[in-house]
């Protein structure tokens, strides 16, 4: 037969006592409490106990913040209480010492001037079954025992007594009463009539409790092991800096924080800079000293505060002087000079005025890096140089952000700081060798640093805060411009440094290359000198460049050979190098120079054509043979210079007639045009009045003048347009000794670029038309017409108004 726990049948007993409210406390049966009682209702209540049979009523508040707690304040469950001890304090307030003895319900309320009267009925549990019992006891038992590992607070003596307790009530109301629940919970636990219910809501209440106290014992002891960790270190920095304070070695790192204290507030920068440097600065003196946080921040600051903000170099704003530096340094070049000179009279008139944006495009050599030297030096501001080749990450323009590793800031920063000033004459170099990948184009974040209506508030991603940037004189340098972005090219103004001709390189030559070599091979000034022609014959015949810096590779080693001369003999007398003695020094000629046929020839004209080293001169020949009217043109020719050659012919064959040319030529003969030095690559529509010409002198057997050179596009019409280089092509044509250079008239305005001498020495006729061309380029006998009636076709057909003219 089951055993039962409990009474057979509950009983209920009706009682009245005095009511005692509590306030953050529930007082358990078998369970004894020290209470401190102030209000005078609950004085007064105690009192009343005291006077009877010690019995009071003991009920928690729903809510403590209740002074003058009504019926619907208290809870209906509570436990009937024995007054132990009963004392009274000096303030007034009383010490009451209480026991619980058993669970009751407020079945009505007797209100009273100086305090409660509660009637009562007693709660009896619900019987349990003994095995249910035994085994809810077995698992709180375990339970509390876990917990007391954990809780220093409850003591062995504690844990032995509850072992002891044979009634499942009284187990549950002593261990409740030694844990530290929420009020609703153990309230909850309180008005639990069942004890089956009770002992198991007891037990999740205690796992949860014991889980919560283990989390919060990790979490300590994590936090007092970083605690130990970091004072340890600062004991042990401590130690050592005052051994190295002691020895002398290093400052008081009070002091440096001083120190640096003094030259945030000396330092003049932006107010949105200077906000964030004091925010940093604060952070600063909360942390470690010898923290990593503490480094990342203690750098952010030092490059905030050791940039340039608002320190400038003096500009010079003499323009004459500025002038005599810029033609010291580089001869030629009068484009960007001029550039430079109208930025400076700018400055003078205008206060404020945004640095320029300059692009030097140009062959390599030329002088674009040198020349922005020069502009620093002729304007009086320091001179900064970025190399972009091979540029591929972004983080090299605008920095990477302070949450990576080791971050600094750009490039552009960087060298703002080691300038010094906030106004540099700043060289990006090769900006078109710049390429992308997965990191970023940087190309892109050019745009912002060289847009003048965005430069100004310049972000780069460590320093986070906008930098002015407009007072920077930028230039760049490239050799193509196709291969800068559009969008970067919109930025710039772009100037064009077409190259060195040849009078310009033996200039340079002569006023700074050789008297360099010379005292760079330890040569005494004075006892070797280069004359004209030698240095004129290394440019044509041992370089082939549009710069100069082969030309100096060339004097460098004709200046080794005599200085190894020089040791070997002893021999310290003047030496002079002729164009004849080069070849002793350098060797056989590695090109060859463009110079006009012995003698007129039938269908051979001279040419004029442009390439990246200079002009050259362009020699066209045309033969005809039996055939059936193929037109064969050999010389390596581009797709231009074909269509050229076919409109040339093509113009020739609707003159035929007044030309006085079998109409039939086309049939029953094969043409042939070729430009000789074939492995060399041609192109462009400027040798089309060329090969008209040959066509014709080959077609008539009249002879070209080899001393006349021509330039220009043909049209199917006969008209001349206009072609490009032109400078360079005349100086090719001097070269070579032409006397006579035909130009399209539109290319006229251009001659206000050859050089004085030159001019003076060539005679340059503007044509219009092919027929003033052939009028100036074919030799006839006396008597010979080369006109059907004597006159050009075109101006017979009224295209051209006047006779070609001549310009001296």
């Amino acid at each position: 037969m089951p055993k039962f726990f409990g009474h057979d049948r509950p009983q209920e007993k009706k009682l009245v006592l005095p009511l005692l409210p509590l306030r953050d406390i529930v007082v358990f049966p078998y369970m004894v409490a020290p209470l401190f009682v102030g209000r005078t209702k609950s004085v007064n209540a105690l009192a009343d106990a005291m006077n009877k049979d010690k019995s009071v009523f003991l009920a928690t508040q729903r809510k403590a913040g209740v002074d003058n707690p009504k019926e619907k304040d208290i809870s209906n469950v509570g436990t009937i209480g024995t007054v132990l001890q009963l004392l009274r304090l000096p303030d007034g307030t009383v010490k009451a010492l209480v026991e619980g003895k058993s669970r009751a319900r407020i079945t009505k309320f007797h209100y009273g001037d100086d305090f409660f009267h509660v009637e009562l009925e007693q709660i009896e549990e619900e019987i349990l079954l003994e095995s249910e019992g035994v085994a809810l006891k077995r698992s709180i038992i375990e339970s509390f025992q876990e917990y007391a590992g954990l809780d220093k607070n409850i003591s062995e003596e504690i844990i032995t007594n509850a072992s002891g307790i044979t009634d499942p009530s009284q187990l549950s109301d002593t261990v409740a009463a030694h844990f530290s629940f929420k009020i609703e919970e153990k309230q909850r636990l309180l008005e639990t009539v069942s004890l089956k219910e009770r002992l198991s809501l007891l037990l999740r209440l205690i796992k949860t409790e014991i889980e919560v106290y283990s989390m919060e014992q990790k979490i300590k002891g994590r936090v007092k092991k970083q605690m130990e960790k970091t004072q340890k270190q600062y004991y042990l920095n401590e130690q050592m800096r005052a051994i190295k304070k002691e020895m002398g070695a290093e400052d008081d790192p009070g002091d440096d924080l001083k120190e640096l204290e003094k030259r945030i507030k000396r330092k003049k920068m932006s107010k949105e800079a200077a906000g964030k440097v004091r925010q940093e600065f604060k952070k600063l003196k909360m942390m470690t000293p010898m923290s990593a946080e503490a480094t990342v921040v203690r750098n952010y600051i030092d490059w905030l505060i050791s940039l340039p903000w608002f320190d400038k170099s003096k500009v010079n704003k003499d323009i004459e002087k500025a002038e005599v530096i810029l033609d010291e340094d580089h001869y030629g070049l009068e484009k960007p000079k001029e550039r430079i000179l109208e930025y400076l009279a700018v400055q003078i008139l205008v206060k404020k005025v945004r640095g320029p944006i300059l692009c030097l495009v140009g062959p390599p050599g030329v002088g674009k890096t040198s020349l922005a030297k020069s502009v620093a030096r002729a304007t009086g501001r320091k001179f900064v140089r970025l190399s972009l080749g091979g540029v591929r990450d972004e983080a090299e323009i605008r920095g990477h952000r302070r949450t990576y590793i080791g971050a600094m800031p750009g490039k552009i920063i960087q060298s703002l700081k080691k300038s010094g000033v906030n106004n540099p004459v700043f060289c990006l170099d090769e900006v078109d060798k710049m390429s992308m990948d997965f990191r970023g184009d940087p190309s892109a974040a050019l745009l912002e640093v060289l847009d003048p209506e965005q430069n100004f508030s310049f972000n780069d991603h460590y320093l986070d805060v906008d930098y002015d940037l407009s007072d920077i004189m930028f230039i760049t340098t490239a050799n193509t411009l196709p291969d800068i972005p559009l969008p970067l090219q919109d930025r710039m103004e772009v100037i064009q440094l077409p190259g060195y001709t040849e009078h310009e390189k033996y200039n340079i030559a002569k006023g700074f290359l050789v008297p360099k070599q010379i005292k760079a091979n330890g040569l005494k000034e004075g006892r070797v000198t280069f004359s004209k022609t030698s240095v004129i014959t290394i440019i044509q015949k041992y370089t082939r460049e549009s710069g100069v810096r082969n030309l100096e590779r060339e004097i460098a080693s004709v200046c080794r050979k005599i200085a190894r001369g020089v040791v070997k003999k002893k021999d310290d007398r003047l030496i002079r190098i002729s164009a004849k003695s080069i070849q002793k020094y350098l060797g056989p000629p590695r090109f060859r120079v463009g110079e006009i046929e012995q003698t007129d020839q039938v269908g051979l004209v001279t040419g004029l054509a442009w390439t990246q080293v200079g002009g050259e001169l362009l020699l066209i020949e045309t033969v005809i043979m039996p055939g059936k009217g193929e037109l064969i043109v050999t010389g390596k020719l581009g797709d231009v210079m074909k269509e050229s050659a076919r409109a040339a012919l093509s113009y020739v064959r609707s003159r035929s007639d007044r030309l006085q040319i079998d109409n039939k030529f086309y049939k029953d003969f094969d043409i042939h045009i070729h430009v000789p030095e074939g492995a060399i690559p041609k192109d462009g529509p400027s040798a089309g009045i060329a090969m008209c010409t040959s066509l014709v002198s080959t077609l008539t057997k009249k002879a070209v003048y080899r001393d006349v050179a021509m330039t220009g596009e043909i049209t199917l019409r006969g008209r001349v347009l206009p072609i490009g280089g032109l400078k360079e092509k005349v100086l090719a044509a001097h070269r070579g000794g032409i006397r006579k250079v035909l130009i399209p008239k539109d290319n006229e305005k251009d001659l206000k670029d050859i050089p004085s001498s030159i001019y003076k020495q060539i005679e340059f006729v503007v044509v219009e038309h092919m027929d003033e061309v052939l009028t100036q380029a074919i030799i006839l006998k006396e008597g010979e017409t080369l006109f059907k009636d004597g006159y050009p076709v075109g101006i017979m057909n009224g295209e051209v108004e006047q006779p070609p003219s001549t310009i001296q």
